[in-house]
């Protein structure tokens, strides 16, 4: 009996393959988790640390100038007491204890270690230091009147921190083991779905080939609606097609066409002389032209020339060599849509004889929508990824933003402080308030709200604006700003961000060379419907414009005339938040190809009613004007 390392049938083979994945990522990302928190946990507890030491040293000078030395053993306990903190000291220039906590003076007693970071002190910063791995210390100068008064020692409880980090291993294993079994389960449940039909398929197999006169088991039932349920019914057919073989070539030859005229991808022969000798409908719909203008016609006389070249080298190929070419990909693009395609094409030999090819068959897979939709999703998971990333930077900035506010509010109230030097400050502040307003814009976006509510339009398109204030300043764009600051709307805040910054980075993006940006909002009326009251948004600029044939498309997905550095998605995302809303969308453009006055405008139009703020069936329309953009 021989052992098998490896399941033999695919639900094993699946499960067992699925299992020992997990598991190796489970342990790759463990081993990495703990190491990438250790190293973060132990830069956190030096600059923890370090401050904690340069807090003790300025609360003991402040004890010191106050003329009340008695309150440095008072500062000392309270250090200690930190969840962080296991021993605080203060000591003076020579290393003698002067305060300790927890503890008496006389319990404690320096280490050499400790003693000889004293004259690495000459700097007077807070020096970090570690006597072994578990012991971290940090100390700072203590100095009352120009001179030194001593040092301020603190020791931190790696405890505290080592639980940390077993607490997220735990976590991380917990989930870990939650994601494995619901894998498992998913796999069984999938696994099983496959392998199902595929024992109905076996067992049809068996019987035909026992019994290829008897068809009482047929057609086969098809249980699934994939690609097995697929398979099985064309197992079906070719079953039902041996069977009218048996009854007369006609009806075969009539099953082949229709099998021809219905598949589901482009087909096409060629001669020769690369002229078409048949077509499907599918290939007649892929190419845009009517059925029967290809029958006897060249490649050139249908496609366009670069295309032409390009499958008539294949198919002489084939002839030449009487072997297939698969997989072979194909680009161009439409001149109606302006959209590049591309095509999947393999051609193969056809023998009326075996050692002659009568024809060239090619089968061709319009996959424009694939690779339109693969590039969108790179460019979207990037974008997503620098969203997640800017608002976690954010998120951690705000903790330092806050030690250096009240760090400046103690120095604005320091009594020695100069005018000049009062005013800097005043000014650090300034600047401080509009990094922390920044941050917050950018956590806004971030974290979109998942229930309507009414909001200031006032502050959601100020909120837009300050994103992109530095690229609107660095290219000169004068923005005009016509809003009232009470103006309000029941909707998704988050969701109508993302459709006015848009808007405004489109705009941006159409006036490189400088221009005019105009946001304004107002109470108004549909007008469609004058009973329904609500808000008239208009984002207008004075850059390049778009031809009608590009605003046609605009809404369309993955239709984009950026290139490299577009989705495609924006306008038609914007468009379904709209629709979303029960509002409406209009865009007028003049093109600066068709003279002075080029730029584009967008109106929107949202109903103040929150009995509407529901997915809709909202028909979005789109009017290209010639007139100019702005008055």
């Amino acid at each position: 009996m021989t052992f098998r390392a490896w399941p033999r049938s695919i639900r094993a083979q699946l499960l067992f393959g699925l299992l020992l994945l997990e598991m190796i990522s489970l342990l790759l990302f463990g081993a990495i988790l703990i190491r990438q928190t250790s190293k973060e946990t132990r830069q956190r507890a030096q600059q923890r640390l370090e401050h904690q030491a340069a807090s003790l040293a300025t609360q003991s000078q402040e004890a010191l100038e106050s003329g009340r030395p008695e309150t440095i053993n008072l500062s000392v306990q309270m250090m200690a007491k930190g969840p962080t903190v296991k021993t605080s000291t203060v000591t003076d220039p020579f290393g003698r204890v002067l305060a300790f906590s927890p503890g008496n003076v006389a319990e404690r007693i320096m280490q050499p270690g400790e003693i000889s970071q004293i004259p690495q002190l000459a700097d007077g910063q807070p020096r970090f230091f570690a006597l072994n791995s578990d012991d971290l210390n940090a100390v700072a100068p203590i100095r009352f009147e120009g001179k030194l008064y001593g040092y301020a020692w603190v020791r931190t409880d790696t405890d505290w921190d080592h639980e940390q980090l077993f607490s997220l291993l735990r976590l991380t294993g917990i989930f870990g083991m939650i994601w494995i079994v619901a894998s498992v389960v998913l796999a069984w449940g999938l696994a099983r779905s496959i392998t199902g039909p595929l024992a109905v398929l076996h067992r049809g197999t068996r019987a035909l080939m026992q019994s290829p006169e008897n068809h009482a088991n047929f057609p086969l039932p098809v249980a699934v609606h994939n690609e097995i349920g697929d398979l099985i019914e064309a197992f079906n057919r070719m079953v039902a097609s041996i069977e009218e073989q048996r009854s007369g070539l006609s009806d075969t030859l009539s099953l082949l066409d229709s099998m021809l005229a219905n598949a589901p991808i482009g087909l096409a022969f060629f001669d020769h002389r690369c002229r078409f000798v048949r077509v499907n409908r599918i290939f007649a719909d892929i190419t845009g032209i009517q059925l029967s203008r290809h029958l006897g016609r060249t490649l050139p006389e249908v496609l366009p020339a670069p295309t032409a070249q390009q499958l008539e080298k294949t198919i002489l190929s084939v002839f030449e060599l009487d072997e297939p070419v698969r997989d072979q990909e194909v680009t161009g693009t439409s001149e109606a849509s302006l959209r590049p395609w591309t095509w999947i094409t393999s051609a193969y030999p056809i023998h009326t004889t075996p050692h002659k090819v009568r024809w060239v068959g090619v089968i061709i897979l319009d996959a424009s929508d694939r690779k339109r939709s693969e590039e969108a999703l790179r460019k979207t998971e990037k974008l997503a990824a620098t969203g997640r990333l800017a608002a976690s930077i954010a998120h951690e900035i705000n903790n330092p933003l806050e030690a250096i506010t009240n760090l400046l509010y103690l120095l604005s109230n320091h009594s020695e402080l100069t005018e000049p030097a009062r005013s800097y400050v005043e000014m650090a502040e300034h600047e401080l308030r509009r990094i922390s307003e920044i941050t917050q814009q950018t956590l806004r976006f971030y974290r979109q709200s998942t229930l309507p509510a009414r909001e200031n339009l006032s502050e959601l398109l100020d909120s837009v604006l300050s994103l992109h204030h530095g690229r609107l300043r660095n290219l000169g764009i004068t923005v005009e700003r016509k809003y009232d600051s009470k103006t309000d709307l029941y909707c998704f805040a988050g969701e109508l961000r993302q459709v006015f910054a848009n808007l405004v980075g489109n705009a941006i993006d159409a006036m490189p060379a400088g221009g005019r940006l105009l946001v304004r909002a107002r109470r108004s009326h549909d007008w469609s419907n004058p009973n329904q009251r609500g808000v008239r948004f208009q984002v207008a600029d004075s850059g390049s414009g778009m031809l009608p044939s590009v605003a046609e498309h605009i809404f369309e997905p993955f239709f984009t005339t950026k290139e490299v550095t577009g989705t495609g998605l924006g306008l038609w995302v914007s468009s379904e938040i709209v629709a979303k809303h029960h509002g409406t969308i209009r865009v007028r453009s003049r093109s600066e190809s068709l003279g002075a006055n080029s730029g584009t405008v967008f109106m929107l139009f949202f109903p103040d009613a929150e009995e509407l703020i529901v997915p809709s069936d909202t028909v979005t329309s789109v009017d290209t004007v010639k007139s100019p953009a702005m008055a």
